[in-house]
């Protein structure tokens, strides 16, 4: 690594090599990018501290010594270790805001944000006052929800304490400690029924197969945040049925089931899942009222 550094001098020099390192690696991307430029863009610029929309000029700038150590630390961690990037970064974007990511929790990639950014327009019958996040991870979903809307209160729930004290540090980086409520809880256990308007939840839900043969990069990822039985539906199915005691008379859920999405359909065919579509990609989201929750609620205490 050291005579590469002797072999590169600008920031443009540093992000054609990112490139082709990561081309000739072959590395999977899935956690925040899709394709091999748009993650050396953004390795380079994160390891500097520089944001996205910098002038492009300065990409003929020199780096350091000291700078280009750390560039190439982070490209030999994601080439030979397959370290997702947020990750060497301790950063993920969601819904257009920052995050502090680390190995306690999953990287945000839930194409709820997408939802979130319209204010879940038109699928909300008023503007929400009590919303939740179950299995809130990072806490990504509830707070960019508190972003969305300031009134409401919002509680970020999660069985892991790692997780938790990840998105304690996300509530305060975003100053929302007065609106933002923090449980430790195995989904609905040690949560308030006070009637919640709105709960999203990007459960675990990766099946046994899926698990066994996803890329390298998703094993350097909490495996408790990820897999959900046989059929990625274990968790599932208790949302499913518990969520009604917790929900007003209106309330709605949103929750993400990925490629489980078949399997759910296959084990409630007569259940009306609402299967939401989405303009930037992504899949597997459902929506269903307390109404029709509690119509099917037999169905889901087998």
């Amino acid at each position: 690594m050291a005579e590469v550094a002797q072999q590169l001098h600008t920031i443009k020099d540093y992000i054609r090599w990112t490139y082709s390192q990561f081309n000739h690696h072959k590395l999977f991307f899935g956690h925040g990018t899709d394709n091999a430029w748009d993650e050396a863009v953004h390795l380079v610029l994160g390891s500097l501290h520089l944001p996205w929309d910098f002038e492009p000029a300065m990409l003929d700038a020199r780096v350091t010594h000291d700078e280009a150590i750390v560039i190439l630390s982070h490209v030999e961690k994601r080439c030979i270790d397959r370290v997702p990037l947020a990750y060497l970064l301790e950063e993920a974007w969601f819904a257009g805001l920052p995050f502090h990511v680390d190995h306690r929790v999953l990287v945000p990639r839930s194409p709820i944000a997408e939802l979130i950014e319209k204010q879940f327009e038109p699928w909300l019958p008023q503007e929400p006052g009590r919303i939740l996040d179950l299995c809130t991870g990072s806490g990504c979903i509830g707070i960019a929800s508190a972003y969305a809307f300031p009134y409401a209160r919002v509680d970020l729930a999660d069985i892991s304490e790692q997780a938790l004290s990840v998105a304690q540090e996300n509530v305060a980086r975003h100053h929302l400690d007065d609106q933002v409520i923090i449980y430790q809880s195995d989904l609905f256990e040690d949560l308030p029924r006070d009637g919640y308007d709105l709960i999203l939840s990007n459960p675990p839900y990766v099946d046994a197969e899926d698990l066994s043969a996803m890329p390298e990069e998703y094993q350097h990822e909490p495996p408790l945040g990820l897999g959900s039985g046989d059929d990625g539906l274990d968790i599932t199915r208790r949302i499913l049925r518990d969520a009604p005691d917790y929900m007003n008379e209106h309330g709605v859920l949103i929750c993400e089931v990925g490629n489980s999405e078949f399997a759910l359909q296959e084990a409630y065919p007569d259940v009306p899942f609402m299967w939401l579509d989405f303009e930037n990609g992504g899949q597997g989201v459902f929506m269903l009222t307390r109404e029709q929750l509690l119509q099917y609620g037999e169905l889901f205490d087998d």
